[in-house]
Order: structure tokens, then sequence, then C-alpha cells
């Protein structure tokens, strides 16, 4: 018996490894090559022991100046889109949370089943009403976009968070003359913080590096970072993949900080309601 949960924790510890490895080599690949010589980057067989250089950081600063625009439009379309997106969430949460009716659990079987259609299948239809509203290339309309993607889930998993806060306080605030919203703000909304950044952390990963809205929706003004990333790959001068890969780093690193930071948030996130009973 020993032998066979030893057998079984040995082979638990290999898949997990094996997991890890295959979901961080392309990202390694990625992150060393851009300080390799360029001749280094698709050398057979690969270097692994090679002198960095930082030639390709300043070619990406010199010649695509407009990555760092769209790095900046990042920044304000995921700082946008994560703000709507928890603002609405934690309202709608709260509603399926504490008032029930058929129209309601229609309206949540609704934003769940809306969730699963590819985004593709909406862009085609809105094109042509974002247009008729002026909003093509700004970053109100991505922002919009993004929040809405994930008000359904988030909707969902705010509701797992409010489910958890007792009633009774809710009773005490209305004995005290609260109405529904000041019950929201000054009671509900402390104690679901982490909730409301889990639901952040989705969004700003989402928004970060979505690249069909962008692609669809924006031209010059707003375009993000994924969007010039693209415009590298199809350069009429040909792909610098040392400067590619500079710019897919420097657009990698502020997520990845990011979710690291927030890594305890998106683990509460991802349990909600795993314990409750």
């Amino acid at each position: 018996m020993p032998a066979r949960r030893w057998l079984v924790g040995s082979f638990k510890i290999a898949a997990v490894m094996l997991i890890a490895v295959w979901s961080m080599f392309p990202i390694a690949f990625i992150v060393l090559s851009s300080f390799k010589p360029g001749r280094d980057i698709f050398a057979v067989p690969p270097k692994f022991l090679f002198e960095p250089t930082f030639t390709h950081y300043l070619n990406l600063w010199t010649r695509w100046g407009t990555f760092f625009d769209g790095l900046r439009n990042s920044l304000i379309v995921t700082a946008g889109a994560a703000l709507l997106a928890v603002a609405v969430s934690a309202m709608a949460g709260f509603v399926y949370s504490r008032y029930r009716g058929p129209w309601l659990s229609g309206s949540l079987f609704f934003l769940i089943c809306i969730r699963l259609i590819p985004p593709i299948v909406v862009t085609l239809p809105l094109f042509p009403m974002v247009n008729w509203l002026g909003l093509n290339d700004t970053h109100l309309i991505l922002i919009i976009l993004y929040a809405t993607f994930f008000v359904s889930l988030g909707a969902v998993l705010m509701q797992t968070f409010i489910d958890q806060v007792p009633r009774e306080l809710d009773e005490a605030a209305v004995i005290d003359g609260a109405g529904p919203i000041k019950i929201l703000y000054k009671i509900i909304l402390p104690l679901v913080v982490p909730g409301m950044l889990a639901v952040a952390v989705f969004v700003v990963v989402f928004a970060w590096n979505e690249f069909l809205f962008a692609f669809i929706f924006t031209a010059t003004k707003a375009k993000t970072a994924p969007f010039v990333l693209s415009e590298m790959i199809s350069s009429v001068d040909g792909v610098d993949w040392g400067v590619l890969f500079a710019a897919a780093t420097v657009q990698l690193v502020p997520v990845l900080l990011f979710v690291v930071f927030m890594n305890r948030f998106l683990v509460a996130g991802l349990t909600a309601g795993a314990t409750k009973g």
C-alpha cells in the first residue's frame, strides 16, 4: 500500500511538472530570444549559452514607437473595463443574491448562455451599430465591450461571495432605515472586497491580451498593444523576430506581475463557493 501511494504521488508530481514545463516553455523561449543576437534566435541546435544583448529593445524603442502608444491605450482600456465590470458585477451579484423571482433566474441563465457564444459572432452585427454611434477607434467602445463580455461571469462570482454575507446584517440595516443602495455600499461591498478583486483580475488578464475586438473596432487612435504586435508580424519589411520577442516580453511583464501580486484573490475567485455548506 505505501508503495502504491508513493507511485501515485510520484505520477501526480511528474504530471504537474510536465504541464508546468509545457506551459512555461513558450514564455521562456520568447523572453530568452528577446536577449539573443538575431542569428542565434532560431539556431539549430538551440543555443542556451549566449551573450545577452539589449539591441532588440533599443530597436523596439526607435522603430516601433507606436507599440508604446499601444501599451498606453491598453492600460487605459484595461483599467476602464476592470472598473466598469467590477461595479456592474457587484450590483448584479447583490440583486441575484438578495432577491428571488423567475425573471431574475431567467436573466441569470441568459447571461451564462450569452457568455458561451464566441466573441466573433457578436462583432459582425455590432460593427454597423458602433459605426453609426461614432464609437469606432475609441477607448470607450473597447471598455464597454470588454466589461460587457465579463459581466456574466462577474455577476455569478459576486453572487457567490455575497451569498456568504449573513442576511442578518441586511435586516439590521433596514431596521436602522438603510435602503438597498446604502446596504450594498456600506455593508456588503466592504465584506466582499476579495470577490471584487477576483473579478478585476479576470477582466484585466482578458482585456490586456484581447486582440479580436481591438482589431475590428480600432484603427489608429485606440489600437492596443496586441494589435501593434500583429502589425509587426505583417510588416512589409519582414518580421524582425528579435524586436517582436522584445515587444512581446514588454507586453507580458505588467500583466504577469499583476497576476502574481493578485494571485491569492484569483485563487479565491476560482474556489468561491467550493466550501459553502
